[in-house]
């Protein structure tokens, strides 16, 4: 892979990792709902000038208007509402270790139920390393050794769910330019939040909101959704779809080192540990490392 595409690889792995850290500010002084609702609907204003200015906007055809909902449904309303419901108690370390298992149930949803993609060995191993990961990283929390609530970790875990499911269902817009379908999604998923959120924000000040909370906002719309995508969107024509997934293992690693240097978050031991299980599997779901131990060998 060339330099450029590795420096956007890692560009794309802060950003995303990032959008922890921001989230985790934001949603200390922004009700949830609210707070997802203000990050997709600001992605959404800032993709509609890119397509303006790249003369795009008849593409968004009104046939595609149920498929907009539900992938801004599957990818952006539910993982997004339970990625903030979740840091409400967890830090963003841990919020993003426990959503990087995105691949792990992507295999499942595509390969078992949806039997999009056939099943592997490696693919099986490197699910079977995830749910391991993932029980190690839980039962720090089931043995008291971690007071991080058990409930809010398994909410990220479900924005894990929803993701897999949005990437199984994703297939049907091949067809449709990247930046197109970004900007479809994001305006269902704020067509679904807008009533979400003002019924949820009603004891909610919009004056009483710091600067510091709304820039972490911005930050979540602008930089980590309508940015990132477009980045993602390029390295993604430009390197395939195998190498851009390489940013799950970027993601996490990024988001530790914020949460640690910037918000003192700590994991256990045992979280720790889980992390690198999960680590493990995600190498091995990803399978180059096998394959080329294997052409060596020959």
């Amino acid at each position: 892979m060339p330099l450029r595409n590795w420096i956007m690889l890692i560009v794309l792995g802060a950003i995303w990792g990032g959008s922890f850290l921001f989230a985790k500010v934001a949603v200390a002084e922004i009700p949830p709902f609210v707070l997802v609702f203000l990050r997709v609907s600001s992605a959404c204003a800032a993709l509609f000038i890119v397509l303006w200015h790249q003369k795009l906007l008849h593409r968004l055809e009104l046939s595609l208007a149920i498929p907009f909902l539900i992938m801004g449904l599957l990818n952006n309303a539910i993982p997004f509402s339970l990625l903030f419901l979740g840091q409400t108690e967890i830090g963003a370390g841990l919020a993003s270790i426990l959503n990087a298992t995105t691949p792990v149930f992507t295999v499942i949803v595509a390969g078992l139920l949806a039997k999009q993609e056939a099943l592997s060995a490696n693919k099986i191993a490197g699910v079977l390393l995830g749910v391991a990961g993932v029980a190690i990283m839980l039962s720090s929390s089931l043995s008291g050794l971690a007071s991080d609530p058990l409930w809010a970790q398994l909410s990220c875990l479900g924005a894990a769910v929803a993701y897999a499911c949005a990437a199984t269902y994703a297939k049907r817009f091949k067809a449709v330019q990247p930046q197109v379908a970004a900007t479809g999604q994001l305006l269902g998923s704020s067509l679904i939040m807008l009533p979400i959120a003002i019924y949820t924000g009603t004891t909610w000040s919009f004056s009483e909101t710091s600067m510091t909370a709304w820039i972490n906002v911005a930050a979540l719309g602008i930089v980590a959704t309508a940015l990132a995508y477009l980045i993602y969107f390029q390295l993604l024509g430009e390197a395939g779809a195998t190498n851009a997934s390489l940013v799950t293992l970027i993601v996490p690693a990024s988001a530790l080192l914020f949460g640690s240097l910037i918000l003192g978050e700590n994991l256990s031991a045992l979280q720790l540990a889980g992390f690198g299980v999960l680590l493990v599997g995600l190498v091995v779901l990803d399978g180059r490392v096998l394959r080329r131990k294997g052409a060596r060998a020959i």
